[in-house]
């Protein structure tokens, strides 16, 4: 027994890994998050670099009628609006009106729906019943109805389209987070760390939220691109910045019909493009996250 030579195994260094980890490396092997993250970047990029990268000013226009409605040309690479304006430049700073209101949207929401649905889900009983009663109210309610509603009592705007948009996302992240700790509470770490003592809100903020925001997090990617397109449904029916110079995509296509009637379709075919790339992106990388953070899916 003492000849027998042991396998040498154990010096070799264990390499680790961890689901953060295992799901990076699960979606850059998808290639169609990879292209919406490609897209998103190029949507964030355009928002942030407006200022330089734009050719003309977003606000300036002509006063000549042989500067309306230029069709695409090298001086004006999507022509130019009914008031002469630049189409290119007016949709690079309206990229910036969208990166805004769904930043700003989905952070509030996803703020608030985080404490309201931890609170229910693991305080339980007659707090969680009633908390989701109301959850159901709010839910049982057209959302963009209920937009609407907000925006008409507190005035138009992009703050106050945020705002609308992220009351209309809080149910929906409460309900999400509250299922995942429903589903946590009873789990084998959460039984041992509260055997050896451990306080609930420890327990809940330690071992429970790390473990609980994995749909949390695909879901705030795809509100992202739902509140893209509400607040261009919402500037659309004339609740987005009322100085009518503003870029803003919605807005940009309230006049549809006059373009169309004018022979001039571009001017509202491009504004509709860059709102279906932005919210393609983020639903291809929504989709590609909710596979790469799937354990079942792991391989």
């Amino acid at each position: 027994m003492a000849g027998v030579a042991l396998p040498q195994v154990l010096d070799e260094p264990i390499k680790g890994s961890s689901l953060w980890l295992d799901a990076a490396r699960r979606l850059r092997r998808n290639r169609a998050a990879m292209v919406g993250l490609v897209l998103i970047v190029l949507f964030i990029v355009v928002a942030i670099g407006a200022p330089i990268l734009a050719p003309y000013s977003p606000t300036k226009g002509s006063f000549q009628r042989i500067d309306h409605f230029q069709l695409p040309s090298p001086q004006h690479l999507l022509g130019t609006d009914i008031q002469g304006r630049d189409v290119l430049s007016r949709i690079m700073w309206g990229a910036r009106s969208s990166l805004w209101v769904a930043v700003l949207s989905v952070s509030v929401g996803l703020s608030l729906g985080l404490i309201y649905g931890a609170i229910s889900g693991f305080a339980g009983g007659w707090v969680d019943f009633w908390m989701m009663r109301l959850v159901d109210i709010v839910l049982s309610l057209p959302g963009l109805l209920l937009t609407i509603t907000i925006v008409l009592f507190l005035g138009p705007g992009l703050n106050t389209i945020a705002l609308a948009i992220a009351v209309e996302n809080v149910p929906i992240f409460a309900r999400i987070l509250r299922s995942s700790i429903l589903a946590l509470k009873e789990s084998d770490f959460t039984l041992a760390a509260r055997s050896i003592g451990a306080s609930g809100p420890r327990i809940l903020m330690r071992h429970i939220m790390p473990n609980a925001l994995t749909p949390v997090i695909v879901a705030s990617t795809l509100a992202l691109a739902t509140a893209i397109v509400d607040a261009a449904g919402l500037g659309f029916l004339g609740f987005g910045p009322q100085d009518p110079g503003t870029p803003e995509w919605g807005t940009m296509l309230t006049d549809t019909y006059r373009y169309l009637q004018s022979g001039a379709a571009f001017t509202a075919l491009f504004p509709g493009i860059a709102i279906v790339i932005s919210v393609l992106g983020f639903n291809l990388l929504g989709d590609g996250l909710r596979e790469a953070l799937d354990p079942r899916l792991k391989r």
